[in-house]
């Protein structure tokens, strides 16, 4: 009877949807079933007949023995409890610890990549803005001498129609120059774009291999965790 009951209880008690766990569970039934083939229940015993012909019960206790293994077992079942509430305890600090770790590492990833494209970006803008400054100061000083030639020849008006045709023709060839880099400058910046948003791409796949296989990594750690405890458990229970 308490073999029964006991086994009732614990299907109750610690019903798991995991196959190990129900394995586990298997196990430790099998050991009660064994207590209770070493210590029989009172309708099994036999009775003594005496000298006159009529029988008599057993002088043994069982009821004490029977009252021992039921503590036995229900020491053994609250001992299995709070091991398997450790180990879910177990399991979710792990989680924690692993999820801060991988936020931690994924910041700093982001941050580094805008770290880089910003570095980037203002190095491209300070070269060009210096090329620009230099060819403004070169035109500023062309149509500086040209005014000057312009005094100075204006009684020669073929010398002075030549010079301004010479300065139409450096005014055309520093617009053309500004315009090729301003042309450069915009086709810079969308290669620079292209690849940013590749290496953005890049980064967020591999974080998404390294979330694969950090979630990989927990469930093999944690069944690890469980069958080590559920291992230890047991052996306390049967030594």
């Amino acid at each position: 009877m308490i073999f029964y009951v006991t086994c009732k209880l614990l299907f109750e008690e610690f019903s798991f949807k995991s196959g190990i766990w129900n394995l586990k569970l298997f196990n430790v039934i099998q050991v009660i079933g064994k207590l209770h083939l070493l210590f029989p229940s009172h309708k099994d015993e036999t009775p003594i007949i005496d000298k006159h012909g009529k029988k008599r019960p057993s002088l043994t206790p069982r009821p004490v023995v029977e009252d021992e293994v039921g503590g036995e077992v229900q020491n053994m079942l609250e001992r299995f409890g709070a091991d398997i509430n450790k180990a879910l305890l177990a399991k979710r600090k792990r989680l924690e610890m692993y999820t801060k770790a991988s936020l931690k590492t994924s910041n700093q990833k982001i941050e580094h990549v805008w770290k880089t494209q910003q570095e980037q970006r203002q190095k491209v803008q300070h070269e060009y803005s210096q090329q620009f400054l230099h060819v403004f100061q070169q035109w500023d000083a062309d149509i500086k001498k040209s005014e000057e030639q312009e005094e100075k020849l204006m009684n020669l008006f073929r010398q002075q129609q030549k010079t301004f045709q010479q300065a139409r023709i450096v005014q055309s060839q520093r617009l053309k120059t500004i315009k090729q880099l301003y042309e450069q400058f915009l086709k810079s910046m969308e290669d620079m774009e292209k690849t940013h948003e590749s290496l953005l791409v890049g980064a967020q796949n591999e974080l998404r291999k390294e979330m694969a296989m950090l979630q990989k990594k927990i469930m093999m750690d944690t069944q690890q965790q469980e069958m080590a405890t559920v291992r230890k458990s047991l052996q306390s229970m049967l030594f």
